[in-house]
């Protein structure tokens, strides 16, 4: 009841993107009955079922996909202080995103169960003069039950993704938070053995002391140094006036010690201990500091990514020019080849994704180099703190559109034909899902720096600054990745193409 309340008073955006899921659900759901249909005219023949059936798995991924970046980014399912206290902990809202995607994603199998059995004539008869009966089986009863056990994958797929995704996860245990930087009385670094007493801080001299390690002193040099020079100058006239008392025969003995030590100032006995933060014989690094950011590490991906990317190419390149008899047909007129080609096409897709995340790292790090300016580093650092949001979705999108551009028909080849609905529909699926998970990312990177917008905007930054970095960020992205996808597309389709 509470997903249903959030879902109907949510903004009219986050409607437009719980839509966008369920047209995706729709399509998916459409293929995987017309893939039953299919199996249902030809029963002589179960590989090619099974074979459009498997190839149904491309849509249904890009559905999840786009199931779960939609969930990351919904504003009304994020702690707040307030439903915790309610009882609507990280747990519970967890549990109301996994049923709000349920319902957007059943709305979209709904629509697609209404639309195929329209299309079989079992609602108001035949549309299309019985153009798609084929992969319909209209003159067969339909198994419901086997109907609703594929329509229901992607509710529950998407729905067990964002739950798996959005769980609370468990704080981090002591030892590997950053080591607290401790602090005396009064704000002073360090932490003294000796327990002070109170007052010990504003007494007269009590500040004027030295301590030696390794032969410097600290920044109290100067005045240590005049006060221990002091009892040195007046060591002779103390001797000559004979008016000695305690505190002059003290001054004598320690310019006679300083003496025999070539004069080097020692500290007296009278003086205070060692600053508290000399005792532990070291200084705080910075990287000690709390308030410091502990610096992110680059996305790891990157040898492994182009690894996969090279050995895929490989293989298909291989696969194109040896003769085979183990041709794969793929489905609706899709282009037909060797199973290693299209094992080379599937490594090369993933490692194409796995490269992404490295190469935007890679691209703040060069856009911030040789003296950048407040436009550069701004684009650099923020390229380099959204490598991994932004270069996952931005690398399956490069994949998706090299694998369009190498599928796509060629007039000078004989191993195209012309694209069927079937095909147009699942291309429409796969490419409108990972692009608008992409834009999706890209919302979700821009609410995670709000709060540091928000600070450069009170710090004086102009906004037509904010907005450049931003249009530079967007173009070195494009100049990156779009050659490298022309390549990577025109590689994978030459195997194909002498065919």
């Amino acid at each position: 009841m509470l997903a249903l309340r959030l879902t109907r008073g949510a903004h009219p955006a986050v409607q437009l993107r719980r839509l966008l899921v369920a047209a995706a659900s729709a399509g998916t759901g459409f293929l995987l009955l017309s893939a039953l249909g299919y199996a249902m005219s030809h029963p002589d023949s179960p590989a090619a079922a099974t074979l459009r059936l498997a190839w149904c798995a491309p849509p249904l991924a890009a559905t999840i996909h786009l199931a779960v970046a939609v969930a990351r980014t919904d504003p009304g399912t994020r702690p707040r202080p307030g439903l915790a206290a309610a009882g609507l902990g990280p747990g519970r809202l967890m549990l109301v995103s996994a049923t709000t995607t349920a319902l957007s994603c059943l709305l979209g199998s709904m629509l697609a169960l209404l639309f195929f059995l329209h299309l079989r004539g079992d609602l108001t008869g035949m549309p299309f003069d019985g153009d798609a009966s084929q992969f319909l089986a209209a003159d067969s009863p339909l198994p419901l039950p086997a109907a609703l056990t594929l329509l229901a994958l992607t509710p529950a797929l998407s729905s067990a993704a964002v739950a798996m995704l959005l769980r609370p996860k468990p704080a981090a245990p002591a030892t590997t938070k950053a080591k607290a930087r401790p602090y005396g009385r009064f704000g002073v670094s360090g932490r003294s053995a000796d327990r002070e007493t109170f007052g010990a801080y504003g007494r007269f001299g009590a500040r004027l002391r030295v301590a030696v390690r390794g032969g410097t002193t600290t920044p109290d040099t100067a005045s240590a140094e005049r006060a221990a020079g002091a009892p040195q100058a007046g060591a002779a006239q103390a001797g000559a006036a004979q008016t000695g008392a305690a505190q002059t025969g003290a001054a004598q003995t320690g310019a006679a010690q300083a003496g025999q030590n070539g004069g080097a100032p020692q500290a007296s006995a009278i003086d205070p201990a060692p600053a508290p933060a000399e005792e532990d014989g070291r200084r705080q690094a910075p990287d000690d500091l709390t308030h410091f950011p502990v610096p992110r590490k680059p996305p790891a991906g990157l040898p492994w990514g182009i690894t996969i990317l090279t050995a895929g190419l490989a293989v298909e390149t291989y696969a194109g020019r040896v003769t085979a008899d183990d041709t794969l047909a793929l489905p609706t007129a899709l282009p037909t080849g060797p199973t290693a080609v299209l094992v080379g096409w599937v490594l090369a897709a993933v490692g194409l994704a796995l490269t992404a995340p490295g190469l935007t790292h890679l691209c703040g790090r060069v856009l911030q180099a040789v003296r950048p300016g407040p436009l550069r580093l701004l684009a650099g650092r923020g390229l380099m703190a959204e490598a991994t949001r932004i270069g996952r979705p931005l690398g399956v999108v490069c994949a998706v559109a090299a694998a369009v551009h190498a599928m796509a028909p060629r007039p000078d080849s004989a191993a195209t034909a012309a694209i069927g609905p079937l095909s147009a529909l699942g291309a429409t699926v796969v490419a409108g899902a990972t692009v608008t998970t992409l834009f999706m990312a890209a919302l979700e990177a821009r609410q995670a720096r709000a709060d540091t917008t928000a600070a450069l905007l009170r710090l004086g930054a102009p906004t037509a600054m904010l907005r450049g970095a931003a249009a530079l960020r967007a173009g070195v992205l494009l100049a990156v990745f779009g050659p490298l996808t022309l390549i990577v597309a025109e590689l994978a389709a030459l195997p194909l193409a002498a065919r």
